[in-house]
């Protein structure tokens, strides 16, 4: 039959179990979608069976090839049909772990010929594993003669990454909801996404645990996730300069109490805030240059992320590679005595990569974001943020005052929102105020 992604399962699985069913299936990709997956399939192929009698399961790290085929070929005298899983099978690897059973070719070949031609009638073989090696041949006799079920989801940061993770959860979301009698509105899902990440198990985890907290109400909220839903200390700090740089202050604070609950340095925090600040600084300047050179550029607030590839891409590629060349000629005049420089420990490598606008043109999606993200701020506001957090990283670091104080209220005040004199709020702004 071969390949059908995990989301077209359920419309399909009368199709997959009916009278032409494969006999052989590989489950494969996240463990938490295999498994809903596997109990999916395996409860239609047994339908009006008792598991307990009609499913075997292995152990796919350490069983025998030999046992395998020997389960599949055995008839069960207490049902009409059999399932067996092979779950966790280590042949599809791309390496073996420690305390795997090694298959040799030989055993991959008694598995092809079992698969081929060798498995009896109503009698399944359903195996499991993470992200499978597709060059393997066990993969492609599969593929051939059984089917495939891909549970395998985007682990990037590209739009069409984040937008085919962000649509498995929300179908997740949907399902555990059903029949509930309650809802999530969307500035809930979003933070709830940006505290567990892409995380199935946990995102699936977290809404039980809402369900139970939200009691009789019928949605959802920013205000439930807050309270209930922890961060996985896993998430990259990302996510707070993301709120910060949107204005979301309740965002922001709860992100921010949640990395000092979890360990993050004071100072780490504060460099991360200052990086995204003169990112966005650099940004506005580009900006400034590119509407006076070419006043007919429309507003980056309403600019379509591919109208960003095919109006401004090109032009902050540009940027960068005159940066480039700039900071390579700074670092040619400073290094004089190159010799003496040398010795300290002071020759320059190369230039800042923090500072390019597009370190990577070929993921561009972040760098859309970076720059809508600078239209929340002016650029008086931006640089004297940057005074500001400078002001405060001495002050951290001279008299042992309260970091997260600090941190905080200069969250506060950079993030206040319609508020025409914010930046001479953050010009008077006292981090420790009596």
């Amino acid at each position: 039959m071969g390949l059908i992604k995990h989301n077209t399962l359920a419309g399909q699985l009368s199709a997959v179990t009916g009278t032409n069913a494969p006999k052989a299936v590989l489950i494969c990709g996240d463990p938490f979608l295999v498994r809903q997956a596997f109990d999916a399939l395996t409860s239609e192929l047994l339908k009006g069976q008792s598991k307990s009698f009609a499913l075997d399961t292995l152990d796919g790290k350490i069983t025998p090839v030999g046992d395998v085929v020997e389960q599949v070929s055995t008839f069960s005298f207490l049902a009409s049909k059999k399932v067996v899983a092979l779950k966790d099978a280590a042949m599809f690897d791309v390496r073996g772990g420690a305390g795997e059973r090694p298959y040799s070719a030989a055993d991959m070949d008694v598995l092809s010929d079992l698969i081929i031609k060798g498995i009896p009638d109503n009698h399944t073989l359903v195996m499991t594993t993470g992200v499978p090696d597709r060059r393997k041949k066990i993969y492609k006799v599969i593929k051939e003669y059984g089917l495939i079920i891909d549970c395998t989801v985007a682990q990037g940061e590209r739009k069409a990454d984040l937008d085919e993770q962000r649509a498995v959860l929300r179908a997740l979301s949907r399902q555990i909801l059903a029949g509930t009698g309650k809802t999530m509105d969307t500035p809930g899902f979003d933070a709830l996404i940006a505290q567990t990440g892409f995380n199935p198990e946990l995102f699936a985890g977290n809404i039980e645990k809402l369900l139970a907290y939200t009691g009789s109400r019928q949605v959802i909220t920013v205000q439930d996730i807050m309270a209930v839903v922890h961060r996985d200390k896993k998430d990259p700090i990302f996510s707070l300069t993301n709120a910060v740089m949107q204005r979301d202050t309740a965002l922001a604070l709860n992100l921010l109490s949640s990395l000092f609950n979890n360990g993050f340095h004071p100072l780490q925090i504060l460099k991360s805030l200052e990086n995204q600040v003169r990112k966005l600084l650099v940004i506005k300047c580009f900006i400034t240059e590119i509407y006076a050179a070419h006043s007919h550029t429309p507003s980056l607030k309403h600019m379509s992320f591919n109208e960003f590839k095919q109006t401004l891409l090109e032009k902050i590629v540009a940027w960068d590679q005159q940066m480039i060349a700039k900071d390579k000629a700074d670092a040619m005049v400073l290094a004089v005595n190159s010799e003496e420089l040398s010795k300290k420990g002071k020759a320059k490598k190369g230039p800042a990569i923090d500072l390019l606008l597009a370190p990577n043109p070929k993921n561009p999606y972040p760098v859309f974001q970076n720059f809508r993200n600078s239209e929340n701020f002016s650029l008086d506001e931006l640089s004297q943020a940057l005074t500001t957090l400078a002001d405060l990283d001495y002050r951290m670091k001279s008299s042992g005052a309260d970091a997260k104080t600090g941190i905080e209220n200069f969250i506060m005040v950079l993030c206040r929102k319609g508020d025409a004199s914010s930046c001479e709020k953050l010009k008077s702004w006292q981090p420790y105020p009596t």
